[in-house]
């Protein structure tokens, strides 16, 4: 089981308030990580530890299609992002980038700012170890989870490629 510390957001958080389109003229992930989320958190970028965990309502990723938006988040060490719903192409971009990404309808609610999380997607288990809850959620086909676990869909090609 992975297990990381909560950063809660509401809905509708949009691809510019991931990564703001002034920091778009960079390919590099650590820079997009600096200035993940520093229009809505401006203590995001500075505090967020690997492995913690965005949990968030309806509707994220929308806006503009840019892979920077999940490059950010994974580059800032997020291990897993939870929303009531994704944006449709941020939730592909999520997944060839090798971000994991669930969509839960009841545990956004039920969380709040710094409860630790712990899950095992395998399983399709998240604990809410702050509150004492469990959820079940979805797992993802094996051939897309083993995608997320090889970092991404050019890791994945080129590992197929190489057998």
């Amino acid at each position: 089981m992975k297990q990381g510390k909560v950063w809660k957001y509401n809905d509708n958080i949009d691809t510019d308030v991931i990564i703001p389109a002034r920091y778009l003229n960079t390919a590099s992930e650590e820079e997009l990580a600096k200035h993940c989320m520093e229009d809505i958190d401006k203590t995001f970028a500075k505090e967020v530890k690997p492995s913690d965990i965005i949990v968030a309502g309806y509707n994220f990723g929308c806006g503009s299609s840019r892979e920077h938006a999940p490059i950010a988040i994974k580059a800032s060490g997020i291990s897993l992002v939870i929303a009531k719903s994704f944006a449709r192409i941020f939730y592909r971009n999520a997944i060839n980038i090798g971000l994991s990404i669930i969509e839960h309808p009841i545990l956004p609610d039920e969380c709040s700012k710094n409860d630790i999380l712990q899950f095992d997607l395998s399983k399709g288990i998240i604990k809410n170890i702050t509150k004492g809850k469990e959820y079940k959620c979805t797992k993802f086909p094996k051939e897309i989870q083993n995608l997320i676990n090889s970092g991404g869909l050019i890791n994945y090609t080129k590992e197929k490629l190489t057998k």
